[in-house]
C-alpha cells in the first residue's frame, strides 16, 4: 500500500527525512517496501513571464521566447511546445539546473539560435503522476517571477510503500499509518475533522428503506444528500489521490476514493433517481443473473455472491463495484451514500470468480472494522459541505444486527518482562499502548488493556507483549542465547524417531498430508492389484459412511495417488507429498479379530522429478537415521509400479520398502498424466534399523590420495556390482568412492559404456604412498576384468 509521506503530515509532525522513517517504522514492525522520493534532483528551475514570442527563421515547429525571471536582461528560450502565449508564467530551467530525473540542462543553439534553457512540463518536474501531459505547465498568473519552484509548486515528494499483512486491516489507511508513525516518533496524530451540520430537513428514513436479507452483510449504512453539484474536486485533494495512486474523476467520486484511502472504509454512491423502488435490500444474487458493472462489463453472477438490490433490481456488487444503473452522472441531484461491511471471505470468494479485484474489495476480504462505517459517514459528510458539493439530508439509515465492542485483555506484567526478556516497568508497557490508541490502566502488577474493535489482530497476552515490544524497540532488547534442551522429556524412543523423521522430510522438500484409512474396495482395481492378492482381503466396516469409505486400506498407494491427483487436477505444477499413516492386513489366525496394523511413511511425488529425486529423499531419510548396511534390488512383480523403473530396499535380509515410477495405467486411473513416484516403507523394520546415537571421530591426521578409475564393461552390468567389488578389494585403506560420469557414445563400443570413479585411499596411522595405493588399486582393476570384463578406459 502507497502512502504520500505529505498526507501523513496532515496528522501527525514528521521532523524526519522520509528515509528515516521508513527504517524507523520498519523497525516497529510497519515493513516499508521502498521509499519513493521525486524531485529532490530539483535544482535552479524558477519562474519566468514570456514577455514575446516570435518564429524561428529556421525551423517550423521551434519558436524562440523573451523571458523575464527578475533579472536585469530578459532570457532568450528556444522551445517547441504550443500551449502557451505571451504574459503566461512557467517553470524554467536555466543554464546548469537539474531535472527531477536528474537531467542536466545546459545552455545550447537550436537550429542556430541560442537557447538559455528550457520550459518545463509537469513531467519534466516529476508531478505529472498519471496525467496525460499535452505541454508546458502553465503557472497561476499572479504567481511571483524569478522564484525558486520548489516554493511555488510542491515538487518534492515522497511515497511510502508499505507491506500490510492480513492481520492489521487498520493499517490499510492513511489515519492507520498516522496512528503508527505517532507512535513510532513519539507524537500524537490528530484525526481530520469529523463535524457537519443537516441543512435538509428531511429525515432519510422516511423516504428509503434498507433490508438485510443475509448474514454476510455486517452493517449497513446510508446518507443522504441533495442540491449536489458536480464539479472537479479542489487541486488539493486531487494532487493527494493521484501521490497515491488514484486518478480524481469528480468532487462526490473523489471524496468516496479520498475517505476509503484515508480511513480504509470502502464506500459507493448512488444517484437517488435510480432507486425507484425507495427500498435497498441485500441479498445474493440468482444464479446466472446478469449484471453490468460501472466498468461497462457485464458480469455472470452465482448465488454464492451478495449484491445491492433496488426492490428485486440490482444496483452493485456488495463490496465489490457499484453497477452502471446506477452511477452518478454530470446531471445528478440527490445522492445516496452507502457505508457498510461485508464478510471478508464470501467478497474474496466473489472477487476471483469475477475475476474483478477492486481497492474495496481488497480491503473488504480482510475484514475491516465493522464501527469504521460510521466514521467514514461522517468525515464524508464533512467534505461534503467543506467543499460546497451539496446539502446533507437530516437521519441516518443504519441497519446493525451484531454490535462488535471493544473488549478487555488482562496481562500480568511480570509475564511480559519474562517473555520478553528485558527489564521494563509497568507504566512504560503502559505507555507503549496507549501510543497505538491500546488503553491501558495499571492495576497493581497487571494491565488491563481497553482493545479497540479495530485491533481485531489482539486477542491473547501474547499480542500484547507483542505491541509492546516493537514499541519499546527491538533494538532496546538484548540478544540472548536460546536455551537448548537436550533431552525431550517425556518422549518415548519411537516418538522421537517420528519427530526427527518429520524433519528429514520436510528438510528434503517434502510436504506433509493426511489421509483417511477407510477406502472404496474400487481402490485395488485402479491401482492394478491382481484379483488373488492378499491386499484384497480387507476388514469392512459395519457401519461405512457410504462405498467410497466402506474397507480400511491394506495399500496406501491408493491414497497417496488420491492426494497427487487432487493437486494436479488443481493446475498444481508440482506436489511433493509423504503421509505417515496405517494399513490394516486381517490376522491370517481367524481366532485373533483385530487386524495387523503396519505403520507406513509414503512418500509421492510428480513434476519436474525423476526416480533419482526420489531415490536421494529416501538415502538421505537413511543416512539421517544412520541406518547402515541397506541396498537397492529391482523390483519387477509388484503391478502398481513400472516393471523397469522401480526397486525394493532390503536392510540385512529384511525388506523395507519399495520405490519406483507408478505405473502409468495407474496414474491415469487418477488423471495425472505425468510420470508420478512413489515410495513404501516400512517404518517398523526403519525404527529397529535407525541409530540417533551419535558417534564422532576425530578429524584425520594425514592426507588423502585420491585415484580415478574409468572402466569400460557392458551396458547391462550393474552400477552395484561394480561398487560391491571396489568395496570389497579396497580394503581397510578405500575411505570412499564417488561415481561421477557414465558415458555411451561414438567412443565406446556398441552395447558398452564407460563408468568412472573418483576413490579416496587414507589410514589413521601414517601417510599412504604411491606404492601402497597403486597395489589396491590394480587389484580392484584386476577383479573387475575378471568377475565383469571390464577394460581399463
Amino acid at each position: 500500500m502507497k502512502v504520500p509521506v505529505n498526507w501523513l503530515k496532515d496528522y501527525v509532525d514528521i521532523d524526519v527525512t522520509p528515509e528515516e522513517l521508513g527504517d524507523a517504522l520498519t523497525l516497529s514492525g510497519s515493513k516499508v517496501e521502498e521509499v519513493i522520493v521525486s524531485g529532490a534532483n530539483i535544482e535552479n528551475i524558477v519562474t519566468g513571464k514570456i514577455k514575446k514570442i516570435e518564429q524561428h527563421p529556421e525551423a517550423e515547429k521551434l519558436v524562440i521566447c523573451q523571458v523575464d525571471i527578475a533579472k536585469e536582461e530578459l532570457l532568450q528560450i528556444v522551445t517547441g511546445a504550443t500551449n502557451m502565449k505571451e504574459e503566461d508564467i512557467v517553470p524554467v530551467a536555466l543554464h546548469g539546473s537539474t531535472l527531477a530525473d536528474g537531467t542536466k540542462i545546459k545552455k545550447g543553439k537550436l537550429r542556430g539560435v541560442v537557447s538559455n534553457g528550457m520550459f518545463c512540463s509537469k513531467e519534466e518536474l516529476g508531478i505529472a503522476n498519471d496525467e496525460v501531459v499535452l505541454g508546458l505547465m502553465i503557472l497561476p498568473e499572479d504567481t511571483a517571477i524569478g522564484v525558486d519552484i520548489k516554493k511555488v509548486v510542491s515538487v518534492e515528494k515522497a511515497v511510502l510503500d508499505f507491506e500490510i499483512t492480513s492481520n492489521r486491516p487498520d493499517c490499510m489507511s492513511v489515519i492507520g499509518m498516522a496512528r503508527e508513525t505517532a507512535a513510532t516518533l513519539d507524537k500524537i496524530y490528530n484525526l481530520p475533522a469529523l463535524s457537519y451540520t443537516e441543512k435538509i430537513e428531511e429525515d432519510i428514513n422516511n423516504s428509503l428503506k434498507v433490508e438485510i436479507k443475509d448474514p454476510l452483510c455486517k452493517r449497513y449504512m446510508a446518507k443522504g444528500v441533495k442540491n449536489v453539484k458536480i464539479q472537479p474536486s479542489p487541486k488539493w485533494m486531487q494532487e493527494r489521490l493521484l501521490e497515491a495512486g488514484v486518478r480524481p474523476i469528480n468532487n462526490i467520486v473523489d471524496i468516496t476514493n479520498f475517505v476509503m484511502v484515508e480511513f480504509g472504509q470502502p464506500m459507493h454512491a448512488f444517484d437517488r433517481r435510480q432507486i425507484t423502488s425507495n427500498t435497498i435490500v441485500i441479498e445474493r444474487a440468482l444464479d446466472n443473473e446478469k449484471f453490468v458493472t460501472l466498468d461497462g462489463q457485464e458480469r455472470i453472477l452465482d448465488s454464492t455472491m451478495l449484491t445491492i438490490k433496488d426492490g428485486e433490481r440490482t444496483i452493485a456488487l456488495a463490496g465489490i463495484m457499484g453497477g452502471l444503473n446506477s452511477e452518478v452522472k454530470d446531471d445528478t441531484n440527490e445522492i445516496i451514500f452507502e457505508f457498510a461491511n461485508f464478510d471478508g471471505t464470501n467478497i474474496r470468494l466473489s472477487s476471483k470468480k469475477l475475476n474483478l479485484r477492486t481497492d474495496a474489495s481488497g480491503k473488504f476480504e480482510k475484514d475491516i472494522d465493522v464501527n469504521l462505517a460510521e466514521i467514514a459517514l461522517k468525515r464524508v459528510c464533512n467534505l461534503v459541505e467543506d467543499l460546497a458539493a451539496g446539502e446533507i439530508m437530516e437521519g441516518v439509515i443504519d441497519i446493525y444486527p451484531e454490535i462488535k465492542e471493544p473488549h478487555i485483555l488482562t496481562v500480568d506484567s511480570n509475564w511480559v518482562k519474562a517473555f520478553l526478556g528485558i527489564d521494563i516497568s509497568v507504566k512504560e508497557m503502559a505507555n507503549c499502548l496507549n501510543k497505538l490508541d491500546l488503553i491501558t490502566a495499571i492495576e497493581g502488577d497487571s494491565l488491563q488493556v481497553h482493545v479497540p474493535t479495530f485491533r481485531s489482530d489482539v486477542n491473547i497476552k501474547e499480542d500484547v507483549a507483542e505491541e509492546i515490544a516493537r514499541i519499546y524497540g527491538y533494538n532496546n532488547i538484548p540478544s540472548t542465547l536460546p536455551t537448548i534442551e537436550t533431552l525431550k522429556a517425556g518422549k518415548s524412543e519411537k516418538q522421537i524417531l517420528e519427530d526427527t523423521l518429520i524433519n528429514i522430510l520436510i528438510g528434503s522438500g517434502v510436504n506433509q498430508s493426511i489421509a483417511y484409512s477407510f477406502v472404496s474396495p474400487k481402490v485395488f482395481d485402479k491401482v492394478l492389484i491382481s484379483q488373488d492378492s492378499y491386499l484384497r482381503n480387507a476388514v469392512k466396516i459395519r457401519n461405512p459412511l457410504g462405498e467410497d469409505y466402506s474397507i480400511m486400506r491394506t495399500t496406501s498407494i491408493p491414497s497417496m495417488m488420491e492426494s497427487l491427483g487432487r493437486n494436479y487436477s488443481r493446475n498444481n505444477e508440482y506436489a511433493r507429498l509423504f503421509e505417515i499413516g496405517k494399513t490394516y492386513i486381517p490376522n491370517v489366525d481367524e481366532n485373533i479379530k483385530l487386524p495387523e496394523e503396519k505403520e507406513v511413511l509414503t512418500i509421492g511425488l510428480y513434476g519436474g522429478v525423476d526416480y533419482f529425486d526420489l531415490k536421494g529423499v529416501v538415502e538421505n531419510i537413511l543416512a539421517k537415521l544412520f541406518v547402515e548396511k541397506f541396498e537397492f534390488k529391482r523390483e519387477s512383480e509388484n503391478p502398481s509400479y513400472h516393471p523397469g523403473k522401480t526397486a525394493a530396499i532390503y536392510v540385512g535380509k529384511e525388506l523395507l520398502g519399495v520405490l519406483g515410477e507408478v505405473h502409468p495405467d495407474v496414474a491415469g486411473n487418477y488423471g495425472v498424466d505425468e510420470n508420478c513416484y512413489l515410495a513404501e516403507i516400512n517404518l517398523e523394520v526403519l525404527y529397529k534399523n535407525a541409530n540417533l546415537d551419535r558417534k564422532y571421530k576425530p578429524l584425520p591426521k594425514y592426507p588423502a590420495v585420491t585415484r580415478d578409475l574409468a572402466v569400460i564393461l557392458d551396458k547391462s552390468t550393474l552400477v552395484k556390482d561394480i561398487e560391491e567389488i571396489i568395496w570389497k578389494q579396497g580394503g581397510r585403506i578405500l575411505e570412499s568412492i564417488k561415481l561421477f560420469d557414465v558415458y555411451e557414445g561414438k567412443q565406446i563400443a556398441e552395447g558398452k559404456k564407460s563408468v568412472a570413479y573418483s576413490l579416496k585411499y587414507r589410514v589413521q596411522d601414517k601417510t599412504l604412498t604411491d606404492k601402497d595405493v597403486n597395489k589396491v588399486q590394480d587389484k580392484i582393476l584386476k577383479t573387475l576384468e575378471y568377475n565383469l570384463g571390464a577394460e581399463l578406459r
